[in-house]
């Protein structure tokens, strides 16, 4: 039986087939049947099961100052973007004027002028900022999908799902300095109107959701992540609420259903702030279909119950 030639460790999952050259790997181990080949020149030690792994397997190819960005950039740092990451879904690749597009089956080139775009490495990735990121893919986005990614920016949640560990810290007003700086670009406006709805706090994009459609639904805005104290002691942090009336609205997500522990912190959760006369309105996706009629109305019953 023929036995393959171990490959080095430093080699890692994927690799050009320059960089095995140079470790001392012949050509006829690189072109064995048991390496993938996901991009001409590169081979992986396995084939690509996610979007995120063939963005991986990609990136050993780039060369200084080609960055992955746009849609793309947004899915590697966990931003919510509309839609589902396909694993056969474009990669894009910026390069700066001047630079030749790349030009490679399964990625999309496209050109950033210098300065738009910080680089950054994610796991071995080169990508762009994730302000750069969503200014290049903001025209395909509704208003309150520009909203959604705003707070998710923003946010400094760690149980915010999806969003990377390290990401960088952002604030509304960093924001607003990058779109000055951009200029007018291609959904600049949509950007420009959406920071004036964006709010810090936000833990995951139902939580946006959710405040966005009781705001279209004709009432106040509510407070975000609003901390309930008593004698000095915090009592409970709601997801959004109505201080003054004493409501507080929690959006329940899957991890809210599969988890035991959750689970019971939030019905302890609702029977203390229901002792402390707090009315606790869940939500879940169901509510927030057809407009969110059923949640709307609920809201109003809660908020006339007080006058």
């Amino acid at each position: 039986m023929r036995h393959r030639i171990l490959l080095p460790d430093e080699l890692g999952r994927h690799f050009t087939v320059t960089q095995a050259a140079a470790a001392g790997i012949g050509r006829g181990r690189v072109g064995a049947r048991d390496l993938d080949r996901p991009f001409r020149g590169v081979r992986s030690v396995a084939r690509a099961e996610t979007p995120l792994d063939r963005v991986t397997a990609l990136a050993p190819r780039l060369h200084r100052g080609q960055l992955v960005g746009g849609e793309t950039a947004m899915r590697v740092w966990g931003y919510p973007h509309p839609g589902i990451w396909r694993l056969e879904a474009p990669i894009v690749v910026v390069v700066a004027p001047g630079s030749a597009r790349v030009r490679r089956r399964g990625v999309t080139g496209r050109r950033l002028a210098g300065g738009r775009a910080h680089p950054w490495r994610i796991g071995g990735i080169p990508v762009i900022d994730p302000v750069a990121a969503l200014f290049m893919c903001a025209v395909p986005l509704t208003d309150d999908q520009a909203v959604i990614a705003l707070d998710a920016l923003i946010s400094t949640a760690d149980n915010y799902p999806g969003l990377r560990p390290g990401r960088p810290p952002l604030a509304l007003t960093d924001i607003e300095q990058r779109l000055r700086a951009w200029g007018r670009f291609p959904g600049s406006r949509r950007i420009r109107d959406a920071l004036t709805r964006a709010r810090d706090g936000a833990e995951s994009p139902k939580e946006t959701e959710t405040r966005l459609l009781i705001v279209a639904g004709g009432l106040p805005e509510p407070v975000v992540q609003h901390e309930i104290h008593e004698s000095g002691v915090l009592i409970a942090r709601s997801d959004m609420a109505y201080p003054s009336l004493k409501i507080a609205i929690e959006y329940e997500g899957d991890g809210h259903r599969t988890s035991r522990e959750q689970w019971r912190r939030d019905i302890q959760r609702q029977r203390e702030l229901e002792d402390r006369g707090w009315i606790v309105i869940r939500v879940t996706q169901l509510d927030l279909g057809d407009g969110g009629r059923m949640l709307i109305d609920h809201i109003r019953r809660a908020m006339a119950s007080r006058r």
